[in-house]
């Protein structure tokens, strides 16, 4: 039902660098979680996409750049290099789905409240059909304003905001890993 002529799906592993999960809400939990979506995407052959984040906390190659040592890439997965919040600002995603004649992202990843944020809603201002794999992304504790913003909170209110999100011409779905499905 996306905007697009294209009918494939591709999951998306968003930031799941050392750098970025370090003291992330549930870490293992989560990564656990992101390795089972992963093993079902394979079993459907389903592309597995990479994005990963660099800025100047976190240099390209440094070891808080790389994947997490749980998760493995296989050689042919596509990966998407990026330095701002959205997987789609100024980096090749957009190209690499459409190769891949995608419509539907399935989304898991960190941080929630930025750059797994950032990539839904950009993936759907531009056409594609997201679902949200709600127990496979995650963040940390944040402050605002002298006021702690508890991580648990952050990904519930991620979560229920994609359930029931009205988007034209567009779906969103919010899903648990057991009930994921490709």
């Amino acid at each position: 039902m996306s905007t697009f002529d294209r009918s494939g799906t591709a999951l998306l592993v968003i930031d799941v660098q050392a750098g970025v999960v370090g003291d992330a809400y549930q870490r293992d939990e989560v990564v656990a979680n992101i390795n089972t979506a992963i093993a079902k995407a394979r079993a459907a052959s389903v592309p597995v996409i990479w994005v990963q984040h660099a800025d100047e906390w976190m240099a390209v190659d440094s070891d808080d750049w790389q994947l997490v040592t749980e998760l493995v890439p296989v050689d042919g997965d596509p990966f998407i290099r990026k330095s701002y919040k959205s997987s789609f600002e100024s980096t090749n995603l957009d190209d690499v789905l459409a190769d891949l004649g995608v419509g539907h992202l399935v989304i898991t990843g960190a941080q929630s409240d930025n750059c797994v944020r950032h990539t839904t809603h950009a993936a759907l201002e531009r056409g594609y059909d997201i679902t949200l794999v709600e127990d496979a992304h995650t963040t940390s504790d944040g402050e605002w304003e002298h006021r702690p913003i508890l991580a648990h909170t952050i990904i519930d209110e991620l979560n229920r905001s994609f359930h029931d999100y009205d988007v034209p011409g567009r779906r969103t779905v919010g899903t648990s890993v057991a009930a994921l499905t490709f």
